[in-house]
């Protein structure tokens, strides 16, 4: 019969790195926005998640915010359409003919929300894995971040 060590490190070896950063991303947005609708943001689904998410659509263009998402002009247009619908934020002229996305005071309450939330989910993983783990992952995860790796 295997050790639960050997369990572990087979599981470990047989998963990915992209499940093993997709699962923690995606249950993390699905609480962002659980939490949102909890607190009257109730309009916001997950594919706003690729407007919203980190560092926000706040002064950016269009096109910009369909490259950080990985997504197409026109899908990011559906979307920064459907916020600005709900209220989330508006599109102006910017420099020269380019569109700028601003957001809203909802806009800017809701990303103060989704930041209290974040904050939440860091003390309990902190909690969970304890405070020099959880200073491990994020230490390992900046220096993913800051690396050619994510290029």
């Amino acid at each position: 019969m295997a050790t639960s060590t050997e369990v572990l490190q087979t599981k470990t070896e047989d998963l990915l790195i992209g499940a093993l950063l997709r699962v923690p991303a995606q249950a993390i947005q699905r609480r962002l926005i659980k939490e949102l609708n909890d607190a009257g943001f109730d309009e916001l689904r997950l594919p706003h998640m690729a407007v919203l998410q980190f560092p926000g659509p706040d002064g950016a263009r269009p096109g910009t915010i369909a490259e950080r998402a990985g997504m197409s002009k026109q899908a990011i247009n559906q979307l920064l359409s459907s916020l600005e619908g709900y209220g989330y934020l508006v599109r102006s002229d910017g420099e020269g003919s380019a569109r700028v996305v601003r957001s809203t005071e909802r806009g800017h309450a809701a990303f103060w929300k989704m930041v209290d939330i974040l904050r939440d989910i860091e003390a309990e993983w902190r909690t969970e894995l304890g405070p020099q783990r959880f200073a491990q992952l994020k230490a390992l995860l900046f220096v993913v971040w800051d690396s050619p790796l994510v290029r």
